[in-house]
C-alpha cells in the first residue's frame, strides 16, 4: 500500500465513526528513516482530529476508540501513530 491510500483509508475510516469536524493525516516517515525496526512498507503517522465528541472523553478512552478504528492498518501499515486532538 502507498501513502496516498492509507492517509484515504484512515480519513475514511475515523469519518465514518466519529463526529469530526476536521482531520488531517500527515506521513512522518522521513522522521523516523535511520531508526531500528524502520521499514519501507510501515508509516509513521500524524493524526490531528478537531473532534468536539473525543475532547468529550479523556485521553486513554479516545486513544482507545482510535486505535481500534485503525486497528488493520496498524498492525500491517502502521509503525507509529502519533495523535493530537483539538
Amino acid at each position: 500500500m502507498n501513502i496516498n491510500e492509507l492517509i484515504s483509508i484512515i480519513k475514511k475510516k475515523l469519518g465514518s465513526q466519529i463526529n469530526l469536524e476536521k482531520v488531517i493525516v500527515e506521513d512522518k516517515s522521513f522522521l523516523h528513516k535511520n531508526h531500528k525496526g524502520n521499514t519501507k512498507d510501515k508509516f509513521h503517522i500524524k493524526i490531528t482530529i478537531n473532534s468536539t465528541e473525543l475532547l468529550k472523553m479523556n485521553r486513554i478512552e479516545r486513544t482507545k476508540k482510535i486505535y481500534k478504528i485503525l486497528d488493520t492498518e496498524l498492525k500491517m501499515f502502521i509503525h507509529s501513530l502519533q495523535i493530537l486532538i483539538k
